[in-house]
């Protein structure tokens, strides 16, 4: 029976979609055709899934152990399993559960510029047309739509805050690597070999893929080609499940998108400065972990 030994478990829009196509080139390495299987934290999301298209996108999470270990089915001659689920490290209290059911693996945590995933994030679901706030007012709302029982990607600010979820990693796991988006995009190389090095991979190997960036972000034209290709839908989960998406098919995905793409809005001085102060004890405590933040917003 194969199941993963390692996972990639967060932050979300910090690169996790990217690390999993570099890693699974690797011919050492395995991963599920799946990303995102959030099994651990499916009941989870079976009840807080009440914002605008979190019931589709929850109907595509692995519901039972017998379904999750059929992932990994093709990597039973692997040495090295991995996963990849953003959603898992928003969860302290399940690490305990991950920890014993996978056999103590090893924890890759991808963060980034608290201020810069925040509004990545809030970009993600304006184009995929579910966000109809301003990201100001989308912050306002952030306790609210928590109370409304949304899935935990609506919630801009907290899926920034990294140290107390990355210090209970810590706390549970006995192997953890910390990579921020800034080096994974800036220095790839150098990433990926400390990545591969980590899980005890040969570290020479290079991807293909590492010049691309996956799920590359941004804003885009309302009309009827975005909306099929953004918009969450019952049809495109079943679809998904019988044609896995594979790296080349976001290549061509993303070449039809590229005529769409727009500038998207600056965030305003006031909401800057708001989110500075927000963030400011979270970046010193995250100064503590020996994480490089030279590429970050200045937060003093």
């Amino acid at each position: 029976m194969a199941l993963p030994n390692f996972i990639i478990s967060g932050f979300p829009k910090c690169g996790t979609t990217s690390l999993h196509y570099y890693l699974s080139e690797h011919p050492e390495i395995y991963m599920p055709d799946q990303k995102e299987l959030h099994f651990f934290t499916n009941k989870i999301f079976s009840d807080e899934n009440k914002g605008p298209g979190d019931s589709i996108l929850e109907k595509t999470h692995i519901k039972n152990l017998k379904d999750y270990q059929k992932c990994f089915e093709k990597g039973k001659n692997y040495r090295i399993i991995g996963e990849t689920s953003p959603s898992y490290i928003n969860h302290p209290k399940l690490f305990t559960k991950i920890n014993k059911t996978l056999s103590n693996p090893k924890i890759i945590v991808l963060i980034r510029d608290p201020i810069k995933r925040a509004y990545s994030n809030y970009l993600h679901l304006l184009r995929e047309q579910r966000e109809t706030l301003s990201f100001d007012e989308a912050l306002k709302q952030e306790e609210t739509r928590k109370a409304l029982k949304y899935a935990d990607f609506w919630f801009y600010k907290f899926n920034s805050t990294y140290y107390k979820k990355i210090s209970k990693v810590i706390d549970v796991f006995s192997n953890i690597l910390i990579i921020t988006q800034e080096e994974l995009k800036l220095n790839p190389n150098q990433t990926i070999k400390r990545a591969y090095k980590f899980l005890g991979a040969e570290p020479e190997f290079k991807p293909k893929s590492l010049t691309k960036t996956y799920n590359p972000g941004g804003v885009y034209k309302k009309n009827i080609v975005t909306s099929i290709i953004f918009r969450p839908s019952l049809f495109k989960n079943i679809l998904k499940n019988v044609i896995p998406i594979r790296p080349w098919m976001k290549d061509i995905l993303n070449s039809i998108l590229a005529s769409y793409k727009k500038t998207p809005k600056k965030i305003n001085e006031k909401t800057q400065k708001y989110l500075i102060n927000y963030f400011r004890k979270e970046v010193e405590e995250i100064k503590k972990l020996g994480v490089d933040i030279s590429k970050w917003n200045d937060y003093n």
